[in-house]
Formats: structure tokens, C-alpha cells, sequence
């Protein structure tokens, strides 16, 4: 795909028996859209009777001069396509991606029989997660940390959000963009956010070159230094301005496997 194409990535969270039920329940949006099924998930451990469905489908709109107008106007023009009873949320814009989540039941019903929510995300140049990987920069020798028996990445995803469910979900959507296995550990409330605690398994590499190499998969940039903390590496990245709901912020850390333990915030 060229690079000035959009991509749309749409999560959509439907309370179904098995995954055939969760298939069926996207075959209206599937074909309003035009789109076809990449990935299904069964995420009931989290949530009893609930399936993640991920479509991918082509937008109509192309970067031309503006990137992030692109992006947020095919997010947009999608929330349109979806009929005149979609109210048009507000959408977050991080190039190279945009995405807005829709998580009114009554709404979601007469187009997804038993759909709880909806991410739609807009990505130029197509997902990252399937693009051909780029060559990631290594490290300088001297910031390099050993690490014979890898590390552990783990993140923390801080959301604005007024119900757990919708917290986890939108962590959920993060962590795929950096494994393909992920597990929620815990959550725990800042102030008016959540923060969304994952798992996102081992690594081979070293610290650094274990988080640089996920940092490429995110696709977002303006992350912060990368900091070394003894035999861990951690780094942080914040939405600006900060949503009123959605995304305010990740922080992803490298610890080695022997010392790789959650502890609750103080």
C-alpha cells in the first residue's frame, strides 16, 4: 500500500457463545464497510460472553498535504458511513494514527446484534503490525544493558475513562500493536484515570533494544528519553493536549526476567 493510503482498523467488542455467533454479529457492518475479518479473540476471561472482532477496510481518504486532518476526516467519514443514528465522537489524533471509540449498546444493536463497543482507528501507510519491519537503529555500545536471560515488557496504559471495562478495552487495542499475546494484571485508579497495568511477554534482546523495537511498533512518536534504571529501561509517552476521554498516556519498561514482578503504585 502506498504510503499516502489510509487504513482502517475496526475493533469491535460483541457479546456472543463462540466465534462463529461473533462473525455473524459483524456480517452487516462487514459488508456496509466493504471490509474483511483479520483477527477474532476470544476475551471472556476478562469479560463472561465477550468476543474481540478486528476488521481491516480501505478509507476514501488519502493524505494529500495535512496528515493528521486525513486521518481524523476518514475516521470521521467511517462514523458517517455507519447511518444518521451514529452521534460523531470525538476524535484522538497521534500521525501516524486516529481512532475514536463508539460504546453506546442501543446504538451499536441494529447494525451489530449484541455489539458493547467500537474502535476505529485510521493508520497512513496501513497497520504497522503488517507492514514490512523496519531496520531499528541500535543502541549506542556504552547504554546497551546485558541481558543473557531477557526481559519482560510490561506497560501501563493510563486512560480516561469512567468504567473499568472501557479502560481494559482501549489498553487491549494498544497492547496488540506490540504483541500478538497480551494479559491485563491489574488496574488501578489515578485521580480521574485509570491505569491499565499489561503484560506484554518476554524478549530475547537486551532492555533498550527490546523497548526501541516495540516503540517501532506503536507508530506514535514524541515518546520521551529512554531511561536506564539499573538492569530495566523505561519510556513514557503523553497525549497533547490530554482527551477528555480516551488515551492520556503509556509508559512501557524492559525488566530483566529475574526481577520482572507488578507491584501496586504507591
Amino acid at each position: 500500500m502506498a504510503e499516502e493510503d489510509l487504513e482502517l482498523l475496526i475493533t469491535v467488542v460483541v457479546g456472543a457463545d463462540d466465534e462463529q455467533q461473533a462473525r455473524a454479529a459483524c456480517a452487516g457492518l462487514l459488508r456496509q464497510v466493504e471490509g474483511r475479518v483479520l483477527q477474532v479473540g476470544d476475551c471472556s476471561d476478562e469479560e463472561p460472553g465477550c468476543w474481540s472482532v478486528t476488521i481491516s477496510a480501505m478509507s476514501g481518504e488519502q493524505v494529500t498535504h495535512g496528515v493528521a486532518g486525513a486521518l481524523a476526516r476518514s475516521v470521521r467519514a467511517f462514523v458517517r458511513l455507519l447511518g444518521d443514528d451514529f452521534p460523531m465522537p470525538r476524535v484522538a489524533c497521534e500521525p501516524p494514527t486516529a481512532w475514536t471509540v463508539l460504546d453506546d449498546p442501543d446504538v451499536l444493536e441494529p447494525l451489530i446484534p449484541g455489539g458493547e463497543r467500537l474502535l476505529v482507528e485510521s493508520w497512513a501507510g496501513g497497520d504497522p503490525d503488517r507492514r514490512p519491519s523496519e531496520e531499528v537503529e541500535p543502541a549506542p555500545a556504552e547504554t546497551e544493558t546485558p541481558s543473557p536471560t531477557g526481559v519482560r515488557l510490561l506497560l501501563r496504559v493510563d486512560v480516561a475513562a469512567e468504567r473499568q471495562a472501557g479502560a481494559e478495552w482501549q489498553a487491549r487495542a494498544v497492547a496488540s500493536r506490540v504483541a500478538n499475546s497480551s494479559s491485563i494484571t491489574h488496574v488501578v485508579p489515578r485521580g480521574h484515570l485509570l491505569s491499565v497495568h499489561i503484560d506484554l511477554g518476554s524478549s530475547v534482546d537486551s532492555p533498550t533494544t527490546a523497548l526501541h523495537t516495540a516503540v517501532e511498533s506503536m507508530g506514535l512518536s514524541d515518546w520521551s528519553d529512554l531511561e536506564l534504571i539499573g538492569d530495566s529501561a523505561v519510556i513514557r509517552w503523553s497525549a497533547t493536549p490530554g482527551p477528555v476521554t480516551g488515551i492520556v498516556g503509556l509508559e512501557m519498561s524492559a525488566v530483566a526476567t529475574s526481577t520482572a514482578m507488578w507491584k501496586e503504585p504507591k
